[in-house]
């Protein structure tokens, strides 16, 4: 099986009833049972502010500064690198996605330690948990989403992929077009331009570096007395013949060297002064070599301040960067692509031709992708809408219909075309029937909708990149039969995803893989010793509980005994 990934744990800290808490998840059907006011509710709501829902500081429990909600997710490598992307860090394939909230509305979010934005939190959020709360359409409202669920149902990948890559280079060849055109209708005043740029610039044919290598040369021209000056200067107090320094330093290297051998610590200091003579000594010949070479050369100083002010001029007239070196260098580059630019203007009409050509071939293939790509998705969405409608017919709504419908554009016009094929998917659904067919989103009833809502993610368990789903009240209003094929079909959902449900039906209860009891202490708040798993006996009193209200009912636990038995059979 693919994996994916999975919510570990969920801590709570001052939000609304519950002081402190913390809440563990493991594989399977997780249901959370309780009272009315007891709590549950906030474990959805501690995920939705985790996911990026608008914070309200009304949730911080009462007395308090401030909330805090932390979820350790177990991560697929797609989305660790999308964290790693973020700048979060991820250890042993998990993250921690933190949000706090203080009483005067000030709100932050953390993922694997990173600052973030209830934005990043939103996007990467849809990968991890799908949350259906009543009224609640969340992903499965989005027409993107909706075609990529078909998409993947209808196996349509290597599809979508061979289309993508004609619809891109469609666009790239229309664009080339449409530049060049867009050139050409300008092009002789284009042309113009170019040229005279181009004579003007092989007329001083400036070089590369050149700029810099005539200030430094007109620096050293221009200051050649000053220059000789200082180093007849420099020199003489140096080699002086009544006290030359160089001579005495190479007495003393003599007397020292005499000594050497005497000592094994005083060796390297008489060799690291010798070395410091030596390069004294290179140091001053390079300066007389440097001495002897100066002389005045007033024709070259004036070669070169006219060479100068030709290249300024140029700059002044063609430049486009404040820099005065930066834009010499940009002209150079633009002298370097003039000619080949001149070329391409002079033959548009040609390379247009060709690339026309080229389009049009493109084209027929780009439509012929985008017909196969249509039909494998109304392939696809015949059959995902039939699954849909008989896990509705076991949902208690054996008169309520959903239809997977694939608008497509013609495929004549390219503005029909976008980056995902020519068709427009749609989720439509009545709750009677003979009713008007209707986007899901619009659906009025909110316990309709979360029944609709898990039989779509029944369906598609086998292929949605979800690995978490959570469902709050999907129960509403039904009872009996129809309940415990509610519980049904979040226990099959459950063998592909991590499913957490709130509930108050014994029926759907009964089907966990792990039940844990929110419950509220004397003082009316929920602390880390009301939230607690039940097995065994503890179990059965509490779904004895919700089945009566009487936990101690012999009758009910007996019911409840019965519920659990005929579970563990269907099993």
């Amino acid at each position: 099986m693919k994996k994916r990934s999975l919510l570990q744990e969920l801590s709570i800290k001052n939000l609304g009833v519950i002081d402190s808490a913390e809440v563990s998840f493991s594989n399977g059907l997780t249901v959370i049972t309780g009272e009315t006011g007891a709590g549950k509710t906030m474990v959805l709501t501690a995920l939705n502010l985790i996911l990026g829902a608008k914070s309200d500081s009304d949730l911080i429990r009462h007395g308090e500064e401030r909330l805090q909600v932390a979820g350790i997710f177990d991560l697929t490598d797609e989305i660790s690198k999308r964290i790693d992307d973020l700048g979060g860090v991820v250890e042993d394939e998990q993250v921690i996605i933190n949000r706090s909230l203080t009483s005067q509305g000030r709100s932050k979010i953390t993922i694997g330690g990173a600052p973030s934005t209830t934005a990043q939190v939103i996007e990467l959020g849809e990968s991890l948990i799908e949350i259906h709360a009543q009224s609640s359409s969340q992903r499965l409202a989005k027409s993107s989403v909706q075609r990529e669920l078909l998409d993947a149902f209808g196996s349509c990948e290597a599809e979508l992929v061979s289309y993508s890559k004609l619809f891109a280079e469609q666009q790239n060849l229309r664009m080339k077009i449409k530049e060049l055109e867009s050139q050409l209708s300008a092009r002789d005043s284009e042309i113009v331009k170019l040229s005279e740029f181009l004579v003007e610039f092989k007329k001083y044919e400036p070089k590369i570096g050149e700029l810099s290598d005539i200030d430094s040369e007109i620096g050293k021209l221009g200051s050649v007395e000053e220059l000789n000056t200082a180093l007849i200067s420099g020199l003489g107090l140096i080699a002086a013949e009544d006290s030359s320094l160089l001579s005495s330093l190479a007495n003393s290297r003599k007397t020292l060297d005499q000594i050497k051998g005497r000592d094994i610590n005083l060796d390297p200091l008489i060799d690291r002064f010798g070395d410091a003579i030596y390069e004294l000594n290179e140091s001053f010949a390079d300066l007389e070599r440097y001495l002897s070479s100066l002389e005045a050369d007033p024709a070259r100083y004036d070669f070169l301040q006219n060479r100068k002010s030709d290249l300024n001029t140029l700059i002044k007239k063609y430049g486009q960067s404040s820099d005065r070196m930066t834009a010499f260098s940009e002209l150079l580059e633009r002298a370097a692509l003039t000619q080949d630019r001149i070329a391409d203007l002079q033959g548009g009409e040609d390379r247009i031709l060709q690339l026309r050509n080229l389009a049009d071939e493109n084209f027929m293939k780009l439509q012929e992708a985008g017909r196969m790509l249509t039909k494998k998705r109304s392939q696809g969405a015949m059959k995902l809408a039939s699954g849909i409608n008989i896990e509705l017919t076991q949902l208690a709504m054996a008169n309520a219909k959903v239809v997977v419908q694939v608008e497509s554009s013609s495929s004549r016009e390219f503005r029909n075309f976008s980056s995902t094929g020519l068709d427009e998917i749609s989720f439509l659904f009545t709750s009677h029937e003979g009713g008007k067919l209707l986007p899901i989103n619009k659906v009025a009833s909110g316990g309709e909708l979360s029944r609709v809502m898990l039989g779509v993610e029944v369906v598609l368990a086998q292929s949605s990149p979800v690995g978490t789903y959570v469902f709050d009240e999907v129960d509403a209003g039904v009872g009996g039969k129809a309940a415990v094929e509610v519980g049904r079909r979040l226990a099959r959902l459950a063998k592909n995803s991590q499913v957490i449900v709130v509930t108050h039906l014994a029926q759907v209860a009964c089907w966990a893989d792990s039940h844990v009891v929110v419950a509220k202490s004397e003082n009316g708040s929920v602390t880390q010793s009301d939230l607690s798993e039940v097995t065994g006996e503890a179990r059965l009193k509490e779904i004895a509980r919700l089945l009566s209200g009487q936990e101690n009912s012999q009758t009910a636990r007996e019911h409840a005994r019965e519920l659990l038995e005929l579970v563990a059979q269907a099993r």
